[in-house]
């Protein structure tokens, strides 16, 4: 048997000796073929994999762990209720995780951002890359805990910081007039949390935007200001323990018009539906729809023995329905139930005629699996 290696040149042969135009084009069709956006996907998922267990991060590779509800990081404060409830019950995403733009930020800040702040405030100035916060302070529900990872910081000798930056990057920044608040909540755990863990007030902030298409700055100098930490920041935190200790779905009511835009929960929160997954439990997939490979096997690696592949899933992910349950096709009409291999899906989101009574209305007789609370109520 011919090896790989042996059937076609490598480009490199093909510069470096003579070959028939037919071996020439079948190595310019393999490369072709391995060179795709599929490949590429699947090569940087294992980075990421592989450099995570590297960097002592391996938890980064599996679902979220569960959190207390009275724990909270800070570059999730102030946000919708209802999207971070999904995100912490690991509620299957509907879209892929933005990889590009972690990229970026993170070269950015660690290629561009730390040398530039090296290089305009002389060799007696100090930055360290990050430092850790985690303290405990008192609210309405109880004792709070915030713990996360900070920008870089400006730090005397010792290690002691002076002043503290967060770096983000956006689109653009042509009408960026001031920080945004969510930014603004962060900084401000961050500077309640150093000022807790040295012997100094951390009361500065730098928040430095970082346009992603001609790399200009904007650069805003944050206060702390204790009535926003106090009654905005902390009451929101407050509110968000609230609905987890009560294992309760928060209310679809983002803190900004722009989430719902962005939101990987469009469909299971209603915002973008079909009238079928509106103000869904986190757990369980929503039928009809599919979703993207990854967030798939998170969510049941997540629930395991607890959620089954929906039948649409199941045709999207054939070799997954050889490892995991699949729930079956049902008529709303009817009640007649089908495997999932006897039907085919349409076109996702697309109601399915019943073969037994012939409906195929998108209220009552579409044929689709159970709804994420269909399947909590049956269990």
């Amino acid at each position: 048997m011919v090896s790989e290696q042996t059937q076609f040149p490598t480009l490199y042969e093909l510069l470096t000796a003579e070959y028939t135009n037919e071996e020439v084009s079948n190595t310019i069709n393999k490369v072709t073929q391995r060179v795709k956006n599929t490949s590429f996907q699947r090569w940087y998922r294992a980075q990421e994999f592989a450099d995570n267990v590297q960097d002592g991060k391996s938890y980064f590779n599996g679902p979220s762990p569960s959190r207390e509800p009275l724990y909270h990081t800070p570059s999730q404060l102030l946000q919708c209720h209802r999207k971070l409830y999904y995100r912490q019950h690991n509620a299957p995403k509907e879209t892929p995780d933005p990889s590009g733009i972690f990229w970026i930020g993170e070269n950015v800040e660690t290629e561009l951002i730390i040398p530039f702040f090296k290089a305009v405030l002389g060799d007696r100035t100090y930055v360290q890359n990050s430092i850790w916060v985690d303290f405990t302070i008192k609210s309405r529900t109880g004792q709070l805990r915030l713990r996360g990872e900070t920008d870089p910081a400006f730090v005397d000798q010792d290690g002691v910081p002076i002043l503290l930056t967060e770096v983000k990057t956006k689109d653009s920044i042509d009408h960026l007039e001031s920080p945004n608040a969510h930014h603004l909540a962060q900084v401000h755990a961050y500077m309640y949390g150093l000022t807790d863990k040295f012997d100094r007030r951390i009361t500065d902030a730098l928040l430095v935007y970082v346009d992603r298409t001609t790399l200009e700055l904007k650069v805003f100098r944050c206060e702390f200001d204790p009535l926003f930490w106090r009654r905005r920041v902390l009451d929101w935190a407050a509110s968000h323990s609230e609905c987890r200790i009560e294992n309760r779905l928060p209310p679809a009511d983002p803190e900004f018009d722009w989430e719902c835009q962005f939101c990987s929960y469009r469909e299971r929160c209603g915002k973008e539906t079909d009238g079928i997954g509106e103000d869904s439990p986190p757990r369980g997939f929503l039928p009809l729809h599919e979703y993207p490979e990854e967030k798939v096997v998170t969510h049941l690696e997540a629930h395991r023995g607890d959620v089954k592949l929906t039948p649409t899933i199941a045709h999207q992910f054939p070799e997954l329905a050889k490892e995991f349950e699949v729930h079956k096709w049902r008529c709303q009409s009817c009640t007649d139930e089908f495997s999932w291999r006897r039907l085919e899906p349409g076109q996702p989101r697309q109601p399915i005629q019943c073969p037994n009574c012939k409906s195929v209305t998108v209220d009552q007789g579409s044929v689709r699996g159970p709804t994420p609370k269909e399947q909590s109520s049956r269990e």
